[in-house]
């Protein structure tokens, strides 16, 4: 019987602050041949799907991989667009191999400076560690073996400072530890839009009528125009004509226009930190409502994922979470959730953030729910599936 693994994500930043790909691997083990089969065995499984074929349509995943792997047929179970796989410094891959991945669009990324010069040269991404002493040296030796077209990513970033200097130098971040990290005190605050939003949600968290609702959707034009939009995308009323706002709201429904009007609060921020929080807050989000199913009723679904979309609402209005709360009034279990993931829902809430580090605390916070890790490594990924693919 094979010892649960559970999955670990984090994003990977670009210079623009944009998120480039998640990195993927189990938690708290150095992975083995083994283990990396299993790995993308176990995406091959969770993202091919017999209708639709490769689920994830937008985005890209960094995975580990050895030699042996890349030499066997598990390769061929992925869609090569989506995804880099990331080898070891010390491993040896022939430069027809190495060549033969290229071809068919998969990226070769290396964890360190390459010892074999065909490595290097087929490198599309080299991968150093942001807080060794040596890194210097190592960024020295990578320009020397990269192609032009290559990039080079750090781990072990710890503060929005440090990632300003990376970005300045044209480097990219695993931003894993900045998603805890506090934002410059500047990249805070709410705007005017957010503050409307948010008398909207209140409005729908009131059961208001939906006049009222319609009225404050017509002070915020471009609020309404991303509604309709997302209504015509969602296929929410395919065939029928959305005459007004207030046909719109009554369409879509109080619940899911609370959804949406949450995931529209954090892709509104502008702060120039927002992205990589926000997309973590939209698969938290997701992956909490899909934590609970079957063990919370399915009404409180929408509360599951206001939980995970609002657990980072400090970090990106830049203040504290009573602070949050205090604009957005909540009720008690979800209040409960955000301040210190306990009530109903907090223990999922908990959970999922476990999926975001290598702590190794997941397999602690899913035995507390009588979770197998197949389940929770399930819905991680269609969470990110979902949150990837997502339209605002």
């Amino acid at each position: 019987m094979q010892a649960p693994l559970f999955l670990t994500r984090e994003p990977l930043l670009d210079p623009a602050r944009k998120v480039l790909a998640y990195s993927l691997n189990w938690q708290a083990i150095a992975s083995t041949g083994h283990d990396c089969e299993r790995l993308l065995l176990l995406l091959a499984s969770e993202l091919n799907d017999a209708a639709q074929g490769w689920t994830l349509l937008r985005g890209h995943l960094v995975v580990p991989a050895t030699p042996e792997v890349l030499r066997s047929a598990v390769p061929q179970t992925l869609w090569a667009p989506s995804v880099t796989f990331n080898l070891d410094a010390e491993d040896s891959l022939d430069a027809d191999t190495c060549t033969a991945l290229r071809r068919r669009g998969f990226g070769i990324g290396v964890r360190g400076v390459p010892a074999e010069l065909a490595l290097a040269a087929h490198a599309t991404f080299f991968e150093l560690d942001g807080s060794a002493t040596y890194l210097r040296a190592q960024l020295s030796d990578v320009a020397g073996l990269r192609s032009r077209d290559s990039r080079v990513a750090l781990r072990n970033i710890a503060s929005w400072a440090q990632y300003e200097s990376c970005a300045a130098a044209g480097i990219d971040v695993y931003a894993g530890r900045l998603v805890r990290a506090p934002v410059p005190p500047h990249a805070g605050g709410l705007n005017s839009t957010q503050s409307n939003i948010l008398q909207i949600i209140n409005l729908v968290n009131r059961n208001a009528d939906v006049r009222d609702i319609e009225a404050a959707l017509k002070r915020e034009p471009a609020v309404s125009f991303k509604l309709f939009r997302y209504i015509n995308s969602a296929g929410v009323s395919p065939g029928a004509e959305i005459t007004s706002l207030r046909h719109a709201v009554t369409m879509l429904g109080y619940r899911a226009l609370y959804r949406w009007l949450s995931v529209l609060l954090a892709s509104s921020s502008s702060s120039t930190y927002s992205a990589a929080l926000m997309q973590t807050a939209v698969i938290r989000g997701r992956l909490v409502e899909l934590l609970g199913q079957g063990l919370v009723p399915k009404y409180e679904s929408e509360n599951l994922f206001v939980a995970g979309m609002f657990s980072l609402l400090d970090q990106m209005l830049g203040m504290p979470m009573q602070k949050v709360l205090e604009k957005v009034p909540l009720a008690e279990p979800l209040a409960h959730a955000l301040t210190d993931r306990r009530g109903v829902y907090g223990p999922f809430l908990a959970l999922a953030e476990s999926c975001e580090d290598d702590s190794g605390n997941s397999r602690r916070l899913a035995d507390r729910l009588f979770m197998e890790a197949e389940q929770v490594n399930a819905a991680h990924l269609a969470a990110l599936v979902w949150a990837m693919n997502l339209q605002v």
